[in-house]
């Protein structure tokens, strides 16, 4: 294995991340080529959010393969069954260097950049020198594009983590995932894969963000492997309603598909039916929701 995946093994990361379930292999073989990741590069875009606006994005995932603590159903880097390639992850210096040359370049020819995420073939969290990364970034920020805001999108398995939760305190867009409030829910549509995983315990450790964090919910529906699959019922809408209200966060930010996924039979919801929960969660939560179609 290669020397940059040992060394997130090393940090007490499950070598779970990087086996092949059942459900994996029985997918690969159904669906034929499988999915595999988008981005090549530590540095790449900028691209078009739908819900940031222009965005310079930021991987500290290998550019060849997917290391993630979730194994998401509708993942668009696909699923993490296809390993974690040879390249390793970017050392911080390296990454600092990639962004600033990109940041000067577009300073230089007067590109607009509304934001700079970490996102990527994974969970940015894992990284470990991730809090030293987002410190980069925030000085390289306020020297090229002051204007601009730092975000970072976390499906929230590593914030027990100190220096994790604090680095993301630090930057302007904190989205954490929390895609139900039902532990059977998230095991069949997230497929953690870290020991101990609980909705209670992250909901637990999410309050800690109040005021400050963005709760972010892949709403859909389907079937995959004759399971069928639905966040959007009056059981998970309420349930997720108490762990808005316990959470307190900024905002909530309530989204469907809107790209390929791995799993084949998942369905997106339309937009009229987003707004309408949406507004129902707003209502009764007392929480700002903001639904990206």
């Amino acid at each position: 294995m290669h020397e940059g995946v040992f060394r997130l093994v090393g940090r007490g990361i499950p070598s779970s991340l990087f086996r092949k379930t059942k459900m994996d292999n029985d997918t690969m073989k159904k669906d034929g080529e499988m999915q595999r990741v988008m981005f090549h590069s530590t540095i790449f875009g900028p691209i078009h959010s739908r819900r940031l606006g222009t965005s310079l994005g930021v991987n500290l995932m290998p550019s060849d393969g997917k290391v993630c603590s979730f194994d998401c159903l509708y993942c668009e880097a696909g699923f993490n069954a296809q390993g974690p390639g040879r390249s390793g992850l970017p050392k911080r210096d390296i990454v600092r260097r990639q962004l600033e040359a990109k940041l000067a370049e577009m300073q230089a020819a007067g590109t607009g950049l509304d934001v700079i995420t970490f996102s990527g073939n994974g969970e940015p969290t894992l990284h470990p020198e991730f809090a030293g990364v987002v410190d980069d970034t925030i000085e390289l920020r306020d020297l090229y594009f002051p204007n601009a805001k730092v975000s970072v999108l976390t499906n929230s398995t590593m914030i027990d983590r100190e220096e994790v939760a604090k680095a993301l305190m630090k930057v302007d867009n904190n989205i954490l995932k929390l895609d139900s409030a039902l532990d059977e829910t998230v095991k069949v549509l997230d497929r953690p894969n870290r020991p101990g995983f609980s909705v209670a315990g992250t909901v637990e450790l999410l309050k800690r963000f109040k005021g400050q964090g963005i709760i972010q919910t892949m709403m859909l529906r389907g079937v995959v492997d004759g399971i069928r699959l639905d966040n959007t019922t009056d059981e998970e809408v309420v349930a997720l309603v108490e762990a808005y209200k316990a959470i307190c966060p900024k905002e909530v930010m309530l989204y469907s598909l809107d790209r390929p996924t791995p799993a084949k039979g998942l369905e997106k919801i339309d937009a009229e039916e987003l707004q309408r929960i949406g507004e129902k969660v707003e209502r009764e939560s007392g929480v700002k929701v903001v639904v990206s179609v």
